[in-house]
């Protein structure tokens, strides 16, 4: 048998062989095989895939997810740091420790003001002093002259009858306690307390009254 008949033959054999994968329609899988999971695994639709003619494509977690989970884990304070706080007791002390120091300067401040107000006013010995017409020989024209005087601590009424100091008297006064009573002012008034007609006399000794009663010659103590 010819050679080159063979190979004449065998090519259209070979160009059928070649062409018989046309004559074959092949078909992609329609289907998704699926597996069962747990009941209790919760699912998440954005990570279940989707089939699309037959290819799998797998869904990415949105980045803003994402960055709120970093963001609710940044944020939420650790509770056991929120437990441990404790009381702020050394500010606290300091700051009664300075209330304290500042009322006590208030104080000392305005008890030095009218220590120095009283200075000016009535000296020391503690000191004032007024003119009236009481009817001890006096008149308009020459009235009674009053001394009132804290003498450490010892109140003195010195009344001066018309202008007059040979006809000067004395009255004592109550005797004053406590720290600072040498320094406190003693100062007189005239008005009629009984109603007789005639002024007596009242001296005032920061919240206390002592009152002389008027005769018509001169003054008893109440």
């Amino acid at each position: 048998m010819d050679m080159t008949h063979t190979r004449r033959q065998s090519q259209p054999i070979a160009d059928d062989v070649m062409n018989d994968d046309s004559l074959y329609e092949t078909r992609m899988p329609s289907s998704v095989r699926r597996y069962k999971t747990s009941s209790t695994a919760q699912r998440n639709p954005a990570d279940e895939p989707i089939s699309r003619q037959g290819a799998f494509i797998q869904r990415r977690r949105s980045s803003s997810q994402s960055t709120q989970g970093i963001a609710s884990k940044a944020i939420a304070p650790p509770r056991e740091r929120s437990e441990q706080r404790s009381f702020p007791l050394v500010p606290t002390v300091i700051g009664m420790i300075i209330t304290i120091i500042l009322i006590m300067s208030f104080s000392l401040a305005s008890t030095w003001w009218n220590t120095y107000q009283d200075d000016l006013h009535y000296g020391r010995p503690r000191t004032s002093q007024m003119d009236a017409v009481v009817g001890h020989g006096d008149s308009a024209s020459n009235p009674t002259h009053f001394i009132f005087m804290n003498l450490r601590r010892h109140v003195q009424i010195i009344e001066i009858p018309g202008g007059d100091p040979s006809r000067s008297r004395i009255f004592i006064g109550p005797t004053l306690y406590g720290d600072g009573q040498d320094l406190t002012p003693v100062t007189g008034e005239i008005r009629d307390i009984n109603g007789d007609g005639k002024l007596d006399l009242i001296v005032h000794i920061q919240n206390q009254q002592v009152i002389f009663i008027n005769d018509g010659t001169t003054f008893h103590s109440q």
